[in-house]
């Protein structure tokens, strides 16, 4: 009889990655975009940077992508930039809500998938379409939400930092004038 102990164990893991309370490096994603705003989400702290909206999509996609891995599917990927690092021009409420809300699906899909898995014998097969097995995939999903995570925590305090007024943000709309050489964090 095959377990899946090392199944359950990884979806603990990323559990407690996406919205833990208590995971021990420092805040899950759920609690590093507590309290971002639309407005947080859509600011880019210089012209080479990401924004918290974009870095969400982003996210997402990967998600996306081991969703449809482990479901088998060898054709899908993300092969153009559009699809991995979307671009918001702007970030209203609804948008901001629809980002999220995307992100938190995709957690729930992940999850459902992995749940399906009968034995742990699953996480040594090779991912279609790549050179890496559905372990390192879904570690590699855990340690991009812990990654993004900081850097969700680093925007925010940035944004925060800058201690503007909501309706002020739109001052960097081009987002060229936050790269002023000043050390934000």
């Amino acid at each position: 009889m095959e377990t899946k102990e090392e199944i359950l164990r990884i979806i603990d893991v990323l559990n407690d990655t996406y919205e833990s309370e208590e995971a021990w490096y420092g805040p899950s994603v759920v609690e590093a975009l507590r309290d971002v705003t639309p407005k947080m989400a859509e600011v880019r702290l210089s012209s080479n940077t990401h924004s918290i909206a974009e870095i969400v999509y982003h996210m997402t996609t990967w998600r996306i992508f081991a969703v449809r891995k482990i479901q088998g599917d060898a054709e899908f990927d993300i092969k153009t930039l559009d699809k991995d690092w979307k671009k918001f021009a702007l970030v209203d409420e609804f948008e901001w809500e629809a980002i999220q809300m995307e992100l938190s699906l995709s957690q729930e899909e992940l999850i459902s998938e992995l749940e399906k898995i009968e034995s742990d014998s699953f996480l040594e097969e090779p991912v279609p379409g790549r050179d890496y097995s559905y372990y390192t995939l879904i570690h590699g999903v855990i340690q991009h939400d812990v990654y993004h995570a900081g850097q969700i925590g680093l925007i925010k305090k940035a944004v925060k930092g800058m201690r503007l007024e909501e309706d002020d943000y739109s001052t960097f709309d081009d987002r060229s004038d936050l790269d002023n050489g000043t050390d934000y964090y």
